[in-house]
């Protein structure tokens, strides 16, 4: 009889389960049986005996075994030959491999089983199974094609096997020499035009005065479709959608058909002059304002480019808008409905009959969301050209958050790319001794590669579309993410790995066509295999000026830094350089009750220490209270200098753990986007000593 916990540490095993995982402290944690087994039934294994097990590993080993190839293909560009997997009793037969290259074009090529080498032989369920090293033609051409095996007959062909055949660089774009960047809150930005939060006309503004000072691209917050409800649906890092972008940014004056309306103007002027961003009274305002201008635009006939636009986007759009128009209808029915999950069950399902007559009934509602979609594209495309035209390198530096809200659009759409019953976080660390849990479901790895991959590429692409970089928020979800069962605390999850080898090689791909910069955020449990991973494909690591330091506790000196990298002043998390000084952050905790009396004495005399160590690594390296230029002299090939940091601000953005106790992605930038050129002597004169221009 089976052993139960050798069965079940086989299945773990299969699915990608780690068994432990070495915190930040070097402890190394085993994961529970109980765990694994809530993970597994995620998953739909049965856990309940070994036989069970044992049934549904061999049935799985046997859909493996069974197709001759997987549904997704991932190779390299000198790929010389893929496994195929033939039943024994095959394998003296011959084979032809066709590809379909995205182009259109067919390369055929045949196979004499016997003689190709063979790489493994295996029984599955009874049956005998051999994996062949079958050659592929060369030169293989970058990009997503069709592969197809048959077997040949004496009558004929027989398809036995099909797949999304991807061909991918080793490495994404690289980036030469050395270039410095401003990291802006784009909700942030004020200016004497706009209407309450920055937008794609403030960004322009801020390009064309820090161009002058020589910065090579402009780092911003991930600009995807949120709820824009305060306080807890405004972080950019929790979106309802990552694959299309929040409407709030658009320059509604610059949307063709805009007509100034009087009706407007007091509205504008409260929200322009308010001390934080109030998201819902700007979406609101913004979306009466474009409402009408699409009314216009329709009475018009509309214009092939958008249709076009709409055509091109196709489904992913259409169920986003659908998403949209259902969103406000249901909360118009009933004031009380804010998420999907409470909508009637017939909404709930977008393939259900009720969603597609929804969507036939609101037509013009559906396509007053794809409206928006076309509209900031076009806004977001002419604000990069403007940047490469004004010189820079880059340009826009994208971000891509990690989380979706699991209420929010991309789980309402596509639930099966998601696991139910797990949620993501992260174990136990110095700023979370409880772990972290994160409260959105995990990606269903088998669901992704079954579809070739397309929406993972899909959003690398949308995301980066119009800007010459990329950051990806935890890089690391490639290659595992910290599961943690549902009924369970965030110390009590697993590490469940990804098919990172698959995911880098479209990364890249998508990189090299797209033209971009990647930046992999690598903070954290984060370990050496990983780091060297990611080197190797050409992915700039992410270094903060905070978290740089030696065993001793000292901070690194600038030579120190690894040259493939991006170091920033800090993130959105974490003090500015003068609330650090300060110690605003530990004043803001407090505030927020999320420290004691004894835990904020002990931060601060905490702090007196670190602020000695980083006096002390600024004398070392020359730049006697000057961390801009410690950071700019930096090996790096990227260094960020943080918006507060230009103007010496004491506010972080986001306050970790607080809600309503902090206002949290709302605080305005001090100077306006019209201003910012009084800053550019300065730093050009910065930019220029450490040779970035």
């Amino acid at each position: 009889m089976a052993n139960y916990s050798e069965v079940l540490d086989r299945a773990a095993a299969a699915y990608g389960i780690e068994t432990e995982y070495t915190d930040i402290w070097g402890r190394i944690h085993k994961t529970p049986e109980r765990v694994t087994r809530a993970i597994l039934a995620s998953l739909g294994v049965p856990t309940g005996t070994a036989e069970e097990i044992e049934r549904s590993l061999e049935g799985r080993a046997l859909a493996r075994w069974s197709r001759p190839i997987p549904p997704a293909l991932v190779v390299r560009q000198d790929a010389g030959a893929i496994p195929l997997h033939m039943s024994v009793e095959r394998s003296g037969g011959s084979v032809k491999l066709e590809i379909r290259w995205e182009s259109g074009d067919l390369q055929h090529h045949w196979c004499w089983l016997p003689e190709l080498p063979t790489l493994e032989t295996v029984t599955v369920a009874g049956r005998e199974f051999v994996a062949k090293r079958m050659p592929l033609p060369a030169p293989l051409r970058l990009g997503y094609h069709e592969a197809r095996v048959y077997w040949v007959t004496e009558t004929g062909l027989e398809t036995i096997g099909e797949a999304r055949f991807i061909v991918c660089p080793k490495r994404a774009r690289s980036f030469e020499g050395r270039a410095a960047g401003v990291a802006l809150s784009l909700y942030g930005l004020r200016s004497a035009r706009n209407w309450g939060c920055g937008d794609f006309t403030d960004l322009r503004t801020a390009i064309g005065m820090l161009a002058k000072a020589g910065v090579s691209f402009v780092a911003l917050n991930p600009l995807h479709a949120i709820p824009n409800r305060q306080p807890y649906n405004t972080s950019p890092y929790l979106p309802q959608c990552i694959m299309y972008r929040n409407f709030i940014y658009l320059d509604v004056e610059r949307v063709g058909g805009w007509r100034d309306a009087g009706s407007f103007a007091h509205e504008i002027e409260a929200l322009r002059a308010s001390e934080f961003v109030e998201y819902e009274r700007v979406a609101q305002l913004k979306l009466s304002a474009l409402r009408a201008v699409f009314e216009e635009f329709t009475a018009s006939g509309g214009s092939p480019e958008f249709t076009e636009y709409a055509e091109a986007e196709g489904a992913l759009v259409h169920d986003f808008a659908i998403y949209c128009a259902l969103d406000v209808e249901m909360h118009r029915r009933n004031p009380d409905v804010w998420l999907w999950t409470d909508w009637p069950p017939e909404y709930r399902d977008p393939r259900s009959p009720a969603v597609s007559e929804f969507a036939k009934e609101h037509h013009q509602s559906v396509l007053f969301y794809k409206f928006l979609q076309w509209h900031i594209d076009r806004q977001l495309a002419a604000v990069q050209a403007y940047a490469l035209e004004k010189g820079m390198r880059i340009g826009l530096y994208h971000d891509l958050a990690l989380a979706t809200d699991r209420y929010g659009e991309d789980l309402w759409t596509h639930r099966p790319y998601y696991v139910d019953g797990c949620r993501v976080g992260s174990p136990p660390d110095d700023f979370s001794p409880n772990g972290q849990d994160w409260a959105f479901p995990p990606p269903n790895r088998d669901a992704h590669q079954n579809n070739g991959y397309e929406l993972f590429a899909q959003s690398i692409r949308k995301n980066a579309r119009h800007g010459g970089a990329l950051r990806i928020d935890h890089v690391m979800r490639f290659f595992r993410l910290y599961w943690i069962p549902d009924g369970m605390h965030a110390r009590d999850g697993a590490y469940v790995r990804d098919n990172a080898d698959d995911l880098l090689g479209i990364l890249a791909l998508e990189s090299v066509r797209g033209n971009f910069v990647v930046i992999g955020e690598d903070l954290g449990t984060v370990t050496a295999d990983v780091r060297q991973a990611l080197a190797e494909a050409g992915i700039l690591s992410y270094r903060l000026f905070w978290f740089e330091r030696n065993p001793d506790g000292s901070f690194r000196r600038p030579e120190e830094y690894p040259a493939q990298a991006v170091v920033s002043t800090t993130t959105h998390d974490l003090p500015t350089l003068a609330g650090f000084a300060s110690g605003r952050d530990i004043e803001a905790r407090r505030a927020a009750a999320l420290i004691d009396d004894a835990s904020y004495k002990l931060q601060f005399a905490s702090r007196e220490e670190e602020k000695r160590r980083l006096e002390q690594a600024l004398h070392e390296a020359g730049f006697d209270g000057d961390p801009i230029g410690f950071l700019l002299s930096t090996r790096c090939a990227l260094a960020v200098i943080n918006q507060e940091d230009l103007t010496s601000e004491t506010e972080q953005q986001n306050l970790p753990g607080s809600t309503w106790q902090y206002p949290n992605w709302r605080r305005k930038m001090k100077v306006a986007v019209e201003d910012l050129g009084t800053l550019s002597p300065q730093l050009e004169a910065a930019i220029v000593r450490s040779q970035r221009r």
